[in-house]
């Protein structure tokens, strides 16, 4: 009989580091919000933050790309059972955003100091779980939509095998017509009868589709894309610096040229800030390759522990982020310092919401039952099964050797 040879699907370090550096960048934006509503208004302080902060929005693009590439990277190649696939990620996923979204309400009630009343907790808790608009949750829910017509990607992506280059254009071109609607047309259209994914345009898929593809198209192709973003870094990275200054120009471009308001010039759907995303996304991926290399190279343990440790648990920061923040916002209310001052004090805060969510959701990994509030629920009953079975071989081989003396 011919040996049968199972090949182990190789450990990709680098997308440990993305994971790292996307969350990362996705709290720090969020610390960023909190400071710049508490430095003095008018202020230069409050400048430096506004101006600054669209350099800091390619992390939400980024989370969509890594989720492309990762559920690409996982299914693609794998014999499909679309069913089961829909079961176990509505599932893992689902109980999260219930729980925190359960969680979070009762959490920023308490804090803001109102009497808990049942009846509107509850209905309040169903509208956020139905709209997905609070405490972060957009993710989530643009996730779900993604799921749902995850088979149809991957059909797409095996039907047209051998233009999948064209394929991720054609998306490119459509992003870019889009964000161009959004920011130029859609302000002028009347949207109150729309349909609610298309009202709030920010949860809808169509909105993040070159993501997606994006991630698709290097997961199937990744040993290519590699290929191509090592040879041309030097330009990926240059560029990635010139469009990060753009956005700054960009942001005084909105303010006094087109005279938009403020929530419109930061926004993310813009045609430079789509550019910017996907060049800081390509630099990301070779700086992730780059610590995939150093590994083997006298790389720090300690650092890669963290690193590794930081991916393992990165949904779940995401997912308790509200919580230090929310506690930042607070001790940044109570605290009258200078502008510059409370500019300056930005790093400990970030320390503490980028640690604080991490010592949050790493309690959730490692104590059961709560690892099934950040995605990762502990097998409690199979491991203890394990551990008795482990036992009981112990306590066998032991009567033997007793029976053979």
């Amino acid at each position: 009989m011919a040996e049968v040879k199972t090949r182990k699907k190789k450990y990709l370090h680098e997308v440990d580091l993305m994971r790292v550096l996307f969350i990362g960048g996705v709290l720090l934006n969020h610390t960023t919000t909190a400071f710049r509503n508490n430095v003095g208004s008018g202020s230069g302080s409050e400048l430096f933050l506004e101006a600054s902060h669209l350099a800091l929005h390619f992390t939400r693009m980024g989370f969509m790309f890594m989720t492309g590439l990762v559920l690409v990277l996982n299914y693609y190649n794998k014999e499909h059972h679309w069913l089961k696939f829909w079961k176990k990620r509505y599932i893992s996923v689902g109980i999260p955003y219930i729980g925190w979204n359960a969680i979070m309400m009762w959490f920023t009630t308490i804090t803001a100091g109102i009497a808990l009343n049942w009846p509107n907790y509850f209905q309040n808790l169903f509208d956020a779980i139905i709209h997905g608009n609070k405490f972060y949750m957009y993710y989530i829910i643009v996730t779900f939509q993604l799921y749902l017509i995850f088979p149809l990607l991957v059909y797409m992506f095996k039907k047209f095998k051998n233009h999948h280059l064209a394929v991720l254009t054609v998306s490119a071109v459509l992003q870019l017509l889009l964000v161009i609607g959004i920011k130029y047309w859609l302000p002028g259209v009347d949207r109150d009868g729309w349909w609610y994914l298309f009202r709030a345009y920010g949860l809808n898929i169509l909105v993040y589709q070159f993501y997606f593809i994006a991630g698709a198209f290097v997961a199937i192709h990744y040993d290519q894309v590699d290929r191509f973003i090592e040879k041309n870094h030097r330009m990926i990275g240059w560029s990635t610096l010139a469009l990060a200054i753009g956005t700054v120009a960009l942001f005084f471009g909105n303010i006094n040229i087109l005279k938009l308001s403020l929530s419109a010039s930061l926004s993310i759907h813009q045609p430079l800030i789509f550019i910017y995303d996907t060049f800081m996304i390509a630099f990301v991926f070779w700086i992730g390759r780059q610590y995939a290399h150093a590994r083997n190279h006298g790389f720090p343990n300690w650092l890669e522990k963290i690193i590794k440790n930081m991916s393992k648990v990165s949904f779940g920061i995401y997912l308790v982020q509200t919580i230090p923040v929310t506690i930042l916002y607070g001790i940044l209310s109570v605290i009258h310092l200078p502008s510059i001052v409370t500019l300056l004090l930005l790093p400990f805060g970030y320390a503490f919401v980028l640690g604080g969510s991490f010592l949050i959701s790493w309690f959730c990994y490692k104590v059961p039952p709560f690892g099934i509030l950040i995605g990762r629920p502990q097998h409690i009953f199979s491991a203890k099964k394990a551990k008795g079975v482990v036992e009981n071989v112990k306590n066998n081989e032991s009567i033997k050797q007793t029976v053979k003396e």
